[in-house]
């Protein structure tokens, strides 16, 4: 089933992303984990893509698991950056071969030690030039995209920010999901802003569950979101207590869904982290709210 068709129906849901594992050894665990949070029967899952060789092939394993085994729709992530032409149109015929029509295109982080080099070869420098290769590959895919409540981290403003969101939409892009935020406020003033912007198509909250205060200097490092005084009173009370941590956080989280849910959002998509027991307490939070 196709993600657009899902958020589309206008009944509240709940989806979860997971992560591929990064070596061989772990693949079983994190298998486990997915097959544990698939269990819980979200609207749907996505897998990201574990970049750089060896770990990217988990991704599709990963997803046609868990659609084949539990029915749950799945979203592949896609990277492009620093990929070659070839590379990258193998990836797209190995989704298409494993029946996955969904794929979340994204130009992905530029490894470290290329940060300097000279990119005007690069076969792909932006998300858009992915979009626009499944598109002419099989328009019968569904294409995700990422945004950013709090703007692009290489975005000089989020004018700017926001023109390039609607070059990406106007590629063919279904839907978008965001990257994570901790104050809601931020959410409703960016949609204002695009739909004044004329993008239409819908847009999937991203929220993440803090459950350790290690994640919290990670978090801000990753994505520059801004942390609220809430938030950060409640790491401060119960960062040293990892149970309470994990409790608070859950809580937190389940209280930022409540509110989107309340304010008109339909569809939420969890970062999981691989945790099912984290994903499956949110959704016992919510299940009155979303039951069906």
């Amino acid at each position: 089933m196709k993600i657009i068709d899902i958020i589309t129906q206008n009944k509240l849901s709940l989806s979860f992303e997971v992560f591929p594992p990064k070596t061989e050894t772990s693949f079983e665990n994190v298998k486990h984990a997915t097959e544990e949070i698939a269990k819980l029967r979200p609207s749907f899952m996505s897998v990201t893509y574990g970049a750089g060789g060896g770990t990217s092939r988990y991704t599709l394993d990963i997803a046609k698991n868990i659609k084949e085994l539990y029915g749950v729709p799945t979203l592949a992530h896609l990277t492009c950056v620093s990929s070659t032409r070839d590379t990258v149109s193998q990836k797209i015929k190995e989704i298409k071969a494993a029946g996955i029509t969904n794929i979340m295109a994204l130009r992905g982080d530029i490894p470290k030690e290329l940060e300097n080099t000279d990119r005007s070869s690069w076969d792909y420098k932006y998300a858009i030039d992915l979009i626009n290769e499944l598109k002419s590959y099989d328009s019968d895919f569904c294409i995700g995209a990422a945004c950013y409540p709090e703007i692009h981290p290489e975005s000089t403003n989020q004018k700017d920010d926001i023109k390039r969101l609607k070059e990406k939409v106007d590629a063919g892009v279904d839907f978008l999901t965001t990257q994570m935020f901790f104050d809601n406020n931020l959410l409703y003033n960016f949609l204002y802003k695009i739909r004044e912007a004329g993008i239409t198509v819908p847009v999937i909250p991203g929220i993440m569950p803090i459950t350790n205060a290690n994640q919290v200097e990670r978090s801000i490092k990753l994505s520059g979101s801004f942390m609220p005084q809430r938030f950060k009173s409640l790491v401060d009370k119960f960062g040293s207590n990892p149970a309470a941590m994990k409790q608070a956080g859950i809580a937190y989280a389940t209280d930022q869904i409540i509110d989107l849910y309340a304010n008109g959002i339909t569809n939420v998509h969890v970062y999981s982290m691989n945790k099912p027991d984290v994903a499956a307490k949110i959704q016992d939070n919510l299940s009155d709210i979303i039951s069906k």
